[in-house]
């Protein structure tokens, strides 16, 4: 009888996310730095809950789309389900995008805090909307450290989709080894200068990208957060997600993260890669990253789905 039951009650889950609601978009500004569309139902009431979401490393917007060329519309699509199934979305552009419209963007002095608090500026604004129940981060790749961080003492709920759970040099190193040992070696004194606190002369052309002049300051805010450190300091409910096609950030990530705070729940999909679309054939995965109309996979939409409605 109870194997009936789950199966009746999986079955109503399943059916209810099923029937997509109706649903509306608009642009908001938080501040001159912040911009976002806003995913809702059409009827929000006093018990709709609403997902933060952050975009992932560079200069990556609101809908999961790079200035250099990938544009996957994973973010997009990501809140598109989550608010067909009655839950609010916003997603907004990282403030190196209205920096560069202001032609204002100096790369030198950005830091991972001003990340941080441009979440934190997210959340306060809709916490004094007084609009939602309950308020989740849910960070992308480098904005899962980004939310970890905002989240602690002011969301209701924190999801990692494909974040770290090793500092940044860690896994830069590992990514450059699978490349070349020769670059990785190259690296490592480069990475043990910025764990120092200090910036160098980088004479290495190939490792240009991430050691140019003007990043380094950058690199040296964001090597100082451990995600295994971080992730402990949170209280509140935990999804960690990744995917078994992740060719960036490998689902070991997330175990070493679930490992460090043991509360949180673990969710591996099968044949997800780093921008939450399904790979059947190896071949398509960076395909994947150029292609606008491939949709993200449904179970990701129905994992978070769960998830929030839970809080």
């Amino acid at each position: 009888m109870k194997n009936l039951f789950q199966i009746f009650l999986l079955f109503i889950i399943t059916f209810s996310y099923s029937q997509k609601i109706k649903t509306n978009s608009q642009e908001i500004e938080v501040n001159s730095l912040i911009k976002g569309t806003l995913f809702s139902p059409e009827e929000v009431t006093n018990k709709t809950k609403l997902v933060i979401l952050i975009a992932g490393s560079g200069p990556t917007n609101r809908s999961g789309n790079s200035t250099m060329g990938g544009i996957n519309n994973s973010l997009k699509f990501l809140a598109e389900g989550l608010a067909g199934n009655g839950i609010a979305v916003f997603s907004y552009d990282k403030r190196i995008f209205a920096q560069m419209i202001a032609k204002t963007l100096d790369e030198k002095t950005l830091s991972f805090e001003d990340f941080i608090n441009d979440a934190k500026d997210v959340i306060t604004y809709f916490k004094l909307q007084k609009k939602y129940s309950k308020i989740i981060i849910a960070g992308h790749s480098e904005g899962a450290l980004i939310g970890m961080v905002a989240a602690l003492n002011t969301a209701d709920g924190y999801v990692s989709l494909a974040g770290a759970g090793r500092c940044i040099d860690e896994v830069l190193l590992e990514q450059l080894g699978n490349q070349s040992p020769k670059m990785k070696n190259a690296a490592q004194e480069g990475f043990t200068s910025l764990k120092e606190g200090k910036t160098f002369e980088n004479k290495n052309p190939m490792l240009a990208s991430i050691f140019r002049e003007s990043v380094q300051p950058y690199m040296i805010s964001w090597i100082k957060y451990n995600p295994q450190v971080e992730i402990k300091k949170l209280t509140i409910p935990i999804l960690l997600i990744n995917g078994t096609k992740d060719i960036q950030v490998p689902s070991t990530d997330a175990e070493l993260l679930h490992v460090a705070n043991s509360k949180s729940e673990l969710k591996i999909i099968e044949n997800m890669n780093h921008i939450f679309k399904e790979i059947t054939v190896d071949e398509d995965n960076l395909k994947s990253y150029s292609d606008p109309k491939l949709p993200v996979i449904p179970e990701l939409i129905n994992t978070l789905t769960t998830f929030v409605k839970s809080i």
